[in-house]
């Protein structure tokens, strides 16, 4: 019999997801993982993890499976916490949930399950595995979960072929109305509660009071740059003498200068905004709300602009440092000069865009049918096939 530990976090996902795989005949344990100590800067009640590992808990009872709770919270706060604090003071927005997932769920916490003699890990993902023979090797592929607007891929866009081999998504094939249907039909505790927000496994945070443990608050200015600035209308019909030249043109990042605008408020710290962004800025009078269009760390300045269309907000495309371009499929990996056409989404729950990747020695080019709003430093960019097959991923730079 092959032995899974699960992820039981206390939700209905990773309930249902364990009780199906005891309905399959594997053996199951169940262990919950503690990331957070801290309750300063979380919501109260909000995803406190004491009623979570209770949770998770009488669920295991109901099951009849062993369980456990591990502490990871030294390893967590070196891998994502002490990361994430650097990342915003560089000006960054990193993306937890991703990082989580490749540090913690599917590194710290495999390597305790297959210490434990497990065969496998499952996690409460809407996502699915599914493997292929080719020239004589065993490929594991990550595929869209079956339930379109709740596909998790995009969290696993860091898994290795290592990782996913040791994986199970027991709920991938599922609609979350099923999953629910399950859970309340098994009488798990689980069954009708919300769905948890904000970061993983820390539950709804307050993100400044969060970073302003670490990133002191620093009275700086709020510039409006108007839509028709000359730095929007520089020349779009220009020749380039090589593909490179064109590609470094297409993904360049507006640099914006205070003389650009005009100011119109103040803020606490460039740290704690990120491009895209509309609320908290407290600027009011102005024909159409503000939309943060850059931050400037060094000088402590956000440049904003009016209106969701507004030129400073788009790209078509977006560069990725050689060492952050990440294949999971590296058998599909393209070399220096080579392109391929792609779907690609630059956050959670982006409907899938056409694109094509571009790899050059000095890293990849990801070009974009259309303009993309806000394409976010620190951000990921993952890429699929037309099969739903998501085949790599990547660090925006």
């Amino acid at each position: 019999m092959k032995k899974v530990v699960v992820g039981l976090s206390g939700g209905v996902d990773s309930s249902v997801s364990a009780y199906l795989l005891k309905e399959q005949g594997y053996e199951v344990i169940g262990l919950f993982m503690k990331n957070w100590h801290d309750d300063s800067v979380t919501i109260s009640d909000e995803c406190p993890w004491l009623d979570d590992s209770n949770d998770a808990m009488m669920v295991a009872e109901k099951l009849g499976i062993p369980f456990q709770t591990v502490d990871l919270s030294e390893e967590y706060k070196e891998r994502i916490v002490d990361y994430m604090f650097n990342e915003y003071e560089k000006g960054r927005t990193p993306n937890p949930d991703v990082l989580c997932n490749r540090e913690i769920k599917f590194d710290v916490f495999l390597k305790i399950a297959l210490s434990l003699g497990a065969d496998y890990v499952a996690t409460g993902h809407y996502c699915r595995k599914a493997t292929i023979e080719k020239d004589g090797e065993t490929y594991y592929q990550l595929l869209a979960g079956k339930d379109k607007n709740k596909d998790q891929s995009y969290f696993l866009c860091q898994l290795t072929q290592e990782q996913l081999s040791k994986t199970l998504f027991p709920i991938g094939e599922l609609e979350k109305a099923e999953v629910r249907k399950i859970a309340a039909e098994q009488e798990l505790v689980t069954a009708g509660k919300k769905d948890s927000q904000g970061l993983c496994f820390i539950g709804k945070v307050r993100l400044p009071d969060f970073l302003q443990q670490k990133l002191k608050p620093k009275e700086g200015v709020i510039v409006e740059v108007p839509a028709n600035t000359e730095i929007f209308s520089e020349e779009t019909e220009r020749a380039f003498d090589s593909k490179i030249e064109e590609l470094e043109h297409l993904s360049k990042k507006y640099k914006y200068h205070q003389t650009d605008g005009k100011v119109v408020g103040q803020h606490q710290g460039a740290h704690y905004f990120t491009k895209g962004q509309r609320k908290g800025l407290a600027v009011g009078g102005t024909p159409e709300p503000l939309f943060v269009i850059d931050t400037d760390v060094e000088e402590n300045v956000i440049y904003t602009g009016q209106g969701k269309d507004h030129p400073g907000i788009y790209r078509k495309a977006l560069f990725i440092n050689p060492e952050e371009v990440h294949w999971i499929r590296r058998d599909l990996a393209i070399k220096a000069d080579e392109e391929l056409k792609v779907l690609a989404r630059i956050r959670y729950r982006q409907p899938l865009q056409e694109a094509t990747l571009y790899q050059t020695e000095n890293g990849m080019y990801v070009v974009f049918e259309e303009e993309q709003a806000s394409i976010t430093e620190g951000q990921f960019v993952a890429w699929y096939n037309q099969e739903e097959e998501l085949l790599g991923s990547g660090v925006i730079s």
